[in-house]
């Protein structure tokens, strides 16, 4: 929070005008002290948040607002049902719902001062009407999450770098701003308050008894929310869940619409198990108006990632600095084995005879700086430390990645793979990927959708890990795959506790983490592999069909020729009957047939449509022999099938039965009569 005085300026500096200091020569006699708050920070270096322009300003500040809506929800274990709603406004239509009157009066302050060439007055051509550009937006976000409770919502949205999402897990967030950093653009674009309506319900269950509204504002300068109204109010009659937050913001739909629309599709992948619907609406062009919705596809959440200690190798100075602040433990060995993850008490006592400390006399409280450093040195470098823990993670699962590829892009083909939870220092992470063949709006070549920690991202991806790893280190014709004309999608998820984001925008992960590109090509490749047998199969049909039609395209051409030479046969057989040519000159040929084939000739049994019809069943046999061919050798390579007979009663006699959404697990008991050697199988 910022001082009372944050702002000192030397008395030798001030001067009798509004107290401005006295320059002298161009030159400064002294520096200006000054303090800012972190909500000055971020409303001043807003491009590190995400708000570069108008544009990417409206993306972002609809982004956050709809993360909170899903940490909200996931928060209680509900399924989300979160709905968007942006309305735009002219200048004109915000100054009359602003109340605000504006005239040019003085004209010359408003005029170019060059002004641009002038059309001739005989072209009378129409001139298409541009599409607006900068303006005004209400955007709507509400939600059917745990909401806020009454006396929080203040701190909650209108105190930067205050939040729930600090520690030693997976979340969404990327700096604890969220809403507030909206709230602050919408003071800086608008000067209008945010307006909240919430009603809090830590546990989900039924409404609850009441609801609160709240208009709020921020005070840039001390970083303290300004209530302008706040109140609770009767839950009975509306029976209000959940929270709804509408801002008034400036931004640019025109240039980010499509980026709006893919990050609500991709989103919808990687949240299969979310019913989210987006509604846009523009009062002076009505026909502009669109809606986007998807429907829930999964009722299987994740499971919610919980807080954990930190990893031994990933402390650092003022982390164990921190830590040794907040113990109340007496020895060192103990500080180790309590405030940190994966110490046993053995290594702990090893760890303090390494630094040269006697545990039983030496307390937390006596490190110095110097100790600390050592301590840090030697607890990075140990090599004896367990992993981390995985609990701390939260990814989505193979069964939802799969769900939501297929509802949002219908492909032919789905593989996916979890690679095995690994860590780089001291960061736990796992990686879970996915790769598609085909499917709607999806162009040739490699499509490469990115996630970290369950959130979309869409810009910068040509220096992503997951971009790199898929152009430049899979190999796709040894799986059958043909990167510039299949349409291939690779699908990459990133879970860690702490994502090596690169770039102030925090848009795109690194490649220089080997942990995390190895892991990211394992996981890849084993998505390939199981692509492989059905690629096979589906190029050995492509070349049957292709095969198949070529032989066809042919078949009028050869039956039309046979059966002319037929019919050729046959008149020159009735010419030489007809002459009494010498037995010398006659042709040397099976006699017997030559007539039977002349005689079916004249009665009609074979013609060119008979011909035709032959070898089109002929190639047709040859089609089908070839299909059991490549079967049986799909057969040898995949193995015998197994099938298990029951040799157990009927359900009523199951116990302990376990249920799932996706199966029932019923251990049964052996039927009577049954030896032990069968129920045992």
């Amino acid at each position: 929070q910022r001082q009372k005085h944050p702002i000192r300026i030397s008395s030798e500096r001030r001067s009798k005008t509004h107290g401005m200091p006295k320059r002298t020569g161009g030159r400064s006699h002294g520096e200006v002290q000054i303090q800012k708050s972190p909500a000055e920070f971020f409303a001043e270096n807003q491009a590190i948040a995400g708000f570069d322009n108008m544009g990417k300003s409206l993306y972002t500040s609809i982004r956050e607002l709809i993360e909170n809506s899903l940490d909200a929800c996931e928060s209680i274990d509900v399924l989300p049902n979160i709905s968007v709603s942006i309305e735009e406004l002219s200048k004109e239509q915000f100054n009359k719902l602003r109340g605000i009157s504006q005239q040019n009066k003085d004209v010359e302050l408003f005029r170019k001062r060059k002004e641009t060439a002038s059309k001739k007055s005989d072209d009378k051509t129409p001139t298409r009407k541009k599409a607006s550009q900068e303006g005004y937006f209400i955007v709507k976000v509400k939600d059917n999450g745990c909401g806020m409770k009454h006396e929080k919502i203040p701190d909650l949205l209108g105190r930067v770098l205050s939040g729930s999402k600090y520690g030693v897990r997976q979340t969404r967030g990327k700096f604890g701003l969220g809403a507030k950093m909206a709230l602050i653009w919408s003071k800086k674009s608008s000067g209008v308050p945010i307006k909240v309506t919430s009603s809090h319900r830590p546990s989900g269950g039924e409404p609850p008894k009441h609801f609160s509204t709240c208009v709020l504002d921020i005070d840039i300068t001390k970083n303290v929310p300004r209530i302008i109204e706040h109140k609770k109010n009767p839950n009975s009659i509306k029976q209000w869940v959940g929270s709804e937050l509408e801002i008034l913001i400036m931004g640019n739909w025109t240039t980010y619409k499509a980026r709006i629309v893919q990050y609500l599709q991709q989103l919808a992948i990687i949240t299969p198990y979310a019913e989210l619907e987006l509604t846009y609406k523009n009062l002076s062009e009505p026909q502009r108006n669109m809606s986007v919705r998807y429907d829930r596809r999964s009722e299987q959440m994740p499971a919610a990632a919980r807080e954990v200690k930190h990893h031994p190798s990933s402390v650092n100075n003022l982390v164990i600095q921190q830590l040794l602040e907040r113990t109340k433990q007496k020895s060192i060995s103990k500080f180790l084995e309590t405030e940190l993850s994966s110490v046993s008490v053995g290594v702990a006592k090893r760890i303090a005879a390494e630094c040269g400390w006697d545990d039983d006399d030496m307390a937390p409280d006596e490190l110095t700086d110097k100790d600390i450093t050592k301590l840090v040195q030697v607890l990075r470098t140990v090599q004896m430390f367990k992993a981390p823990d995985g609990s701390c993670l939260s990814p989505l699962g193979e069964y939802n990645l799969n769900l939501g590829i297929r509802k949002v892009l219908e492909p032919d083909y789905v593989a996916t793979a979890r690679d095995r939870p690994c860590a780089y220092e001291g960061h736990p992470f796992i990686v879970e990927a996915a790769v598609s063949l085909g499917g709607k709006d999806v162009k040739e070549g490699i499509t490469v959708v990115r996630f970290a920690n369950r959130i979309p991202l869409l810009f910068e991806g040509g220096a992503d890990v997951s971009t790199r790893v898929a152009q430049t280190k899979i190999k796709w014709s040894s799986y059958k795959m043909d990167h510039k004309r299949d349409k291939i999608g690779v699908f990459v998820s990133i879970v860690s506790t702490k994502i090596p984001y690169k770039g102030t925008g925090k848009e795109y992960i690194g490649d220089d983490i080997t942990e995390i590109s190895v892991s990211v090509k394992r996981a890849l490749q084993s998505c390939c592999q199981m692509l492989r047998t059905h690629l096979q199969k589906r190029n050995a049909l492509r070349d049957r069909q292709e095969r198949k039609g070529k032989l066809c395209k042919y078949i009028p051409d050869v039956s039309r020729s046979l059966f002319a030479l037929l019919d050729s046969t046959r008149r020159r057989h009735l010419e030489s009957s007809s002459e009494d040519s010498s037995p010398r000159k006659r042709q040397k040929t099976n006699g017997s047939k030559v007539e039977t084939m002349i005689d079916r000739l004249v009665r009609g049994d074979i013609t060119e449509v008979i011909i035709k019809q032959h070898l089109e069943k002929s190639v047709d046999a040859q089609s089908s022999l070839d299909q059991e061919d490549l079967e049986n050798k799909t057969r040898k390579n995949t193995g015998v099938p197994l099938y298990l007979r029951p040799l157990f009663d009927k359900a009523q006699n199951c116990q302990n039965v376990m249920q799932h959404p996706l199966f029932t697990f019923r251990p049964l008991i052996p039927t009577d009569g049954e030896n032990s050697e069968q129920s045992g199988v």
